[in-house]
């Protein structure tokens, strides 16, 4: 064996040309940004339901129809903010949506720490959703700028690692915090952490459009709905995403109040949520990369049913452990592989149209998600099964309908002249 391999000047010119010199710098930029403010949402809005729940007295119907309010709202934003990463660039639609998260956040932090009256709480989460979603379009389209189209799965992958970093240190901080501090101080933390991700994105990113084009008018914002099989694959992810969205709102609910969690405990599982996906995301991206697309996305829902239709008989923390373990190889599997797939399909003039029409569709399913698992949980109290089985179906429905999706793009679909047998 040769020594030279354990030496530190070895090992660092490998980690740099095998990892580091991959990722375009611009990558990496992204991939910062993304922990830091995956931090400082997952420290604070996954608990806006156990606040409007436990604190304010709403039914969680309510809840779902105040996420699902959100949501839709916040959807169509994300939409019109692709449209203006087209026009204006990405840089500065980043940099706008980065001030006004930090305001609202502060904003936030005063009226939940003065007891305001709940509507105005209800109507500062919806902006908050919004400013914090338009960000996304402009941030991935400038990924897919910066990467070779057969690296996409790759690079979001990385990307992914950085934001569930930030997933796994922010739900852990947040719980133990609320041991001790009020829910406010929550969001004067997210305050605090736009203003340092407002810096990065100034001083570090550079733009990457080429050239500024016209001025998209509302009727050609829905203009990436043309292409079909971008269309059929935003429909079928609504499915899923209605499943996915029980993550924040329904899954925090059921482990507190029905399973007599802390909310440390809650936050424990969404920490090993984001571990996991920090340790496996890139090793499991590499060893599937000639898998094809489209069966990528349907083995990630048929994980996801397997993982959610766990708590149906999850009744101690290790159980639910294992089942969020489950759910997160799905997210691994199915998640950058979506985006990919839109990334692939995009002309370059028009990704932060077709990012944030996926964008939308993701939004509106994680809105439905809340409101349709809030619903199952108000309807079946004393039957697990019916709500977790019923929410595992949709996922196995999703499945099924992105199988025939991958037949027919294989026989019908090119992209630029190009076969789309990968998929």
């Amino acid at each position: 064996m040769n020594l030279l391999w354990f030496s530190p000047s070895y090992l660092k010119a490998r980690i740099k040309t095998g990892l580091i010199d991959r990722f375009d710098r611009g990558v990496w930029m992204l991939t910062l940004i993304g922990l830091i403010n995956s931090a400082a949402f997952s420290l604070s809005l996954p608990f806006i339901s156990l606040y409007l729940y436990q604190e304010r007295g709403l039914s969680m119907t309510q809840v779902g129809l105040v996420i699902l309010l959100s949501g839709f709202v916040s959807a169509i934003v994300q939409m019109v903010a692709g449209a203006l990463a087209d026009t204006y660039g990405r840089k500065p639609v980043m940099l706008l949506t980065t001030v006004g998260s930090a305001v609202i956040y502060g904003a936030m932090a005063v009226l939940i720490g003065f007891n305001m009256p709940v509507m105005l709480i209800i109507l500062s989460y919806v902006l908050l959703r919004c400013t914090l979603v338009a960000t996304r379009p402009a941030s991935q389209a400038m990924i897919a700028d910066l990467t070779p189209k057969d690296r996409l799965t790759e690079t979001y992958g990385m990307v992914r690692i950085g934001n569930n970093l930030g997933w796994a240190i922010g739900p852990m901080l947040g719980g133990f915090l609320l041991i001790g501090l009020p829910y406010a101080y929550l969001f004067g933390v997210g305050a605090v952490v736009c203003l340092i991700t407002l810096y990065i994105t100034a001083k570090y990113i550079n733009e990457s459009l080429s050239n500024s084009v016209e001025w998209v008018s509302l009727t050609k914002i829905f203009s990436a709905g043309k292409d079909r099989a971008f269309l059929w694959f935003t429909i079928l992810s609504i499915l899923l995403f209605i499943v996915v969205g029980q993550f924040i709102s329904t899954l925090s609910v059921f482990t507190v109040d029905r399973l007599h969690f802390s909310e440390a405990d809650y936050g424990m599982l969404l920490t090993l949520n984001g571990l996991m996906v920090f340790a496996l995301q890139y090793p499991v991206t590499r060893i599937l990369h000639n898998v094809s697309k489209s069966h990528m996305v349907v083995m990630g829902s048929l994980i996801y049913a397997v993982g959610y239709l766990m708590f149906a008989w999850t009744t101690n923390l290790g159980m639910a452990f294992l089942a969020m373990s489950v759910i997160t190889m799905g997210e691994i599997v199915f998640a950058p592989t979506t985006l990919a797939v839109v990334g692939d399909l995009s002309p370059p003039q028009q990704r932060g149209r077709y990012m944030g029409f996926y964008g939308f569709s993701e939004m509106l399913g994680f809105s439905l998600g809340p409101m349709v698992g809030g619903a199952l949980l108000d309807a079946h109290p004393d039957s697990s099964l019916s709500v977790w089985g019923t929410l595992a179906a949709l996922a196995v429905m999703s499945a099924v309908g992105f199988y025939i999706w991958g037949r027919v793009v294989r026989k019908t679909v090119s992209l630029n002249g190009q076969s789309l047998s990968r998929y």
